[in-house]
């Protein structure tokens, strides 16, 4: 095993090449359209996409380079329980598609965040969009960082190149190309990403000598032992844990994060959102059980001679760039095909973010400050902004290198604020009653349980009891003792999702063996419950809902769920036009082409007002 091989030059000039490939897609889109000139072109591609593609944006943005690297190091560690989200992708999907996408729909809106605004007030829109932005530029900084450190540290490839590189072609293919680049530069880099999966599972394959193989080893490891419906909530991956927090944490993700949501209002109908929301539910299966097969071909190869535990790498994110080089290095091109794989993750996560950032900021700040401003000057400022969060995101990565343990905590923060907000848009949409006050204070409730039990978890981490981690042996190792192990440097974004980290202290409190020990999966569902019941309960002590001209459109109705009958664009123009909604909020999301008000229906519903 030589540990000190590092890129060759066919394995840069394919990692190049990739970089290169997504950059002229945003190109060609900018170049062949010819229509970037308004912000519903930039942001929305016109809301003419179809559901193939959209779907496999969905499910690349998904696949984060942390997510393409921790997922296989989460099989070699802890084993299958894993793939039990695929019953909460199967719940998310299905609450996303039958009851967020009609509602958003409906009302035609560009920004989730317009909603809050039209439920609630101002106040709590604007609150809802700086927290998401807030989450946002933290995430996707640590995005691009987190996999540059790990593959630096195993293959070589230089930082600060790849951390500037990953930023400004993502940056530039956003400006240019808007929505339609980002979305097509997902469906090429979804590609890639499944290929580098495959690669190492049929090189490995062939080095254990076939799946049989591979199979066995991963049996009499414990790897495949899926089911434990233990009801511990401490315990971090169950049945329970999985299927309830998994798909609650995954539903504040998928039905009411911009970066997601703005794809699937993209599409050239309900239908095809709809199918988009399903098509990416079995992208999402596809590609957990590659990530998953990539982790116990991993343990296979290592199961007599652990490289974390023998210092061969510092942290189990680099388990799977340490692998990569130890069995493809002689395959030139192949090794850098794999970081293209990562790359193509971490890439499609920043493109998603830079072009979410950018809508709600010029639909929930810029817009209402500036009702009268043109298409083509949104379109200018869209592109602007788009340069600026491409260059905050840059700078948010170069910081991340700085925050050491920080980022740990950072990381987890992710998705503790998703849970709190989805709340409060389940309060608004199901609760009539509901008014802001009782939002608000059910929102920063929620959110300040979440971050209290997340950040402590991060301080005093849950014990091995909880957390599980599986049998790793030495017994086959050959040990060079002239050869130091790698340093150990602690790989900040080695949370609670990836691995176990060691139990200090004897200066435990109590709490961190019961409330800190919660698993992570039940933070989001902690959030959740917290802002809906605790909203509803002072929504109801402070008179209920004061507005008395809210628009029933701005509800969850029972033809909402489960009707696959999505009706045609000029049976929605003519028969869903929210017509109800009050003169303000008329005006708001409008541009959804499903929706436009015909003048001579706007006029007809006036005078019946008038009459009546």
């Amino acid at each position: 095993m030589d540990t000190e091989r590092k890129f060759s030059t066919w394995d840069y000039v394919v990692f190049i090449v990739t970089l290169a490939i997504a950059l002229a897609i945003g190109v060609y889109q900018a170049l062949a359209g010819r229509r970037q000139y308004s912000s519903k072109e930039f942001l929305l591609a016109g809301r003419q996409l179809s559901a193939l593609p959209v779907a496999m944006s969905l499910t690349a943005s998904f696949m984060s380079g942390i997510t393409v690297i921790g997922t296989p190091a989460e099989a070699y560690q802890f084993g299958a329980p894993f793939l039990l989200f695929a019953f909460s992708y199967s719940i998310m999907s299905t609450i996303s598609a039958e009851i967020f996408v009609p509602l958003f729909y409906r009302l035609g809106i560009t920004s989730t965040y317009e909603y809050l605004e039209m439920r609630f007030n101002r106040l709590t829109r604007i609150i809802g969009t700086s927290m998401y932005i807030g989450q946002t530029v933290l995430y996707t900084g640590m995005v691009i960082y987190a996999p540059a450190l790990a593959l630096n540290l195993v293959t070589g490839l230089d930082l600060w190149g790849v951390l500037a590189g990953t930023g400004i072609v993502c940056t530039i293919y956003c400006t240019v190309g808007g929505l339609k680049a980002v979305i097509w530069t997902d469906v090429f880099q979804m590609i890639i990403m499944l290929s580098g999966f495959l690669a190492i599972i049929i090189r490995g394959a062939v080095v254990q000598g076939g799946v049989q193989r591979i199979w066995n080893d991963s049996y009499y490891g414990g790897r495949l032992d899926i089911w434990d419906f233990d009801p511990d909530p401490l315990k971090r991956h169950t049945f329970w844990t999985v299927v309830v927090g998994g798909s609650l944490m995954w539903t504040s993700i998928y039905a009411i994060n911009q970066s997601q949501v703005q794809r699937y209002i993209s599409c050239r109908s309900q239908l095809h959102a709809k199918m988009s929301l399903y098509i990416n539910m079995v992208g999402l299966w596809i590609t957990v059980t590659l990530a998953m097969v990539t982790g116990f071909t991993m343990y296979s190869i290592y199961s007599q001679c652990d490289p974390l535990s023998v210092g061969k790498v510092s942290a189990p994110d680099q388990l799977l760039p340490y692998l990569v080089m130890d069995i493809l290095a002689d395959y030139p091109g192949v090794p850098g095909l794999f970081v293209a794989a990562a790359y193509s993750g971490t890439l499609s996560t920043v493109s998603s973010s830079i072009n979410a950032l950018t809508a709600v900021t010029v639909e929930d700040f810029i817009k209402p400050l500036y009702p009268t401003v043109t298409e083509r000057r949104l379109a200018w400022v869209s592109n602007g902004l788009s340069i600026f969060y491409g260059a905050i995101c840059i700078s948010m990565a170069a910081m991340s290198s700085l925050m050491g343990s920080i980022l740990q905590a950072a990381l987890s923060i992710f998705g503790m604020i998703s849970g709190p907000l989805l709340g409060l848009y389940l309060l608004g949409m199901f609760f009539p009653c509901a008014n802001s006050i009782g939002g608000l204070v059910g929102l920063f409730t929620g959110l300040i349980l979440t971050l209290w039990v997340g950040i402590g978890a991060q301080i005093y981490p849950p014990l091995p009891e909880k957390t599980n981690p599986l049998h790793l042996s030495t017994a086959g190792c050959v040990f060079n003792y002239t050869e130091p192990p790698m340093q150990s440097t602690a790989l900040p974004w080695s949370s609670a999702v990836t691995t176990t980290m060691a139990s200090l202290d004897q200066h435990r409190p109590g709490i961190a063996d019961s409330w800190y020990s919660l698993s992570y999966l039940y933070f989001c569902p902690v959030g959740t419950l917290t802002a809906l019941l605790l909203g509803l309960i002072v929504s109801l002590l402070t008179g209920g809902r004061k507005q008395k001209n809210i628009s029933p459109d701005l509800f969850v109705r029972k033809s909402d769920f489960l009707c696959f009958t999505c009706k045609t664009q000029d049976e929605e123009t003519n028969k869903e036009t929210p017509n109800s909604i009050p003169d303000m909020e008329l005006k708001k999301g409008t541009d959804n082409p499903s929706f436009d008000v015909k003048e001579e229906n706007l006029q007809e519903k006036m005078e019946k007002k008038t009459v009546l």
